[in-house]
């Protein structure tokens, strides 16, 4: 076995050692990005905890006597939305998507700025949606002042339709 000549170590721990050195190194600016609160837009965590609305509040905001209900859209796969969707929601498009955006962007340009905007998804777990984030910060690029994300901590299935909230469903 031959030894490096200041360390007395073999080489295969001095080539290891680099290895390690290495993946470390271009491993900081994830690691500083992650715990410096430097969130990608395409995150649904980079959407404001106050523009976030509960399932329960949603519910009954819906179910309560308003001359204005907000505009609810469905920002995700267009076949769940065809499965069970929240009643008077419209299916707008995957946020994740351009196309989505667009149809998006088609299903709000006759509304007013100041319209109370509900986005929802449900696909996944909150924590990797890949909807909301896009979806939220394109309205609000656009100028919409009162867009609000429904936050479902797991999915549609569990945090709505679970809960007894009103589902729509093809009949």
């Amino acid at each position: 076995m031959k030894q490096c000549r200041c360390l007395h170590v073999s080489r295969e721990y001095c080539s290891f050692a680099i290895s390690l050195l290495v993946l470390v190194l271009l491993a900081v600016p994830q690691v500083q990005a992650q715990f410096s609160g430097a969130v990608s837009p395409a995150s649904a965590y980079s959407i404001p905890q106050s523009q976030l609305i509960q399932p329960d509040a949603l519910n009954r905001l819906l179910q309560a006597p308003a001359a204005a209900k907000p505009l609810v859209l469905q920002v995700g796969s267009h076949i769940f939305f065809s499965q069970a969707h929240i009643p008077g929601s419209t299916y707008a498009g995957p946020g994740s998507q351009p196309a989505g955006l667009q149809l998006l962007e088609s299903s709000v340009n006759s509304s007013p700025k100041d319209r109370l905007i509900i986005l929802y998804c449900g696909c996944c777990p909150w924590n990797r949606c890949p909807n909301v984030g896009p979806a939220y910060h394109r309205l609000r690029d656009l100028g919409f002042t009162h867009v609000k994300v429904l936050y479902l901590a797991n999915n549609f299935g569990d945090d709505w339709v679970a809960k007894g909230y009103p589902v729509e469903e093809p009949h």
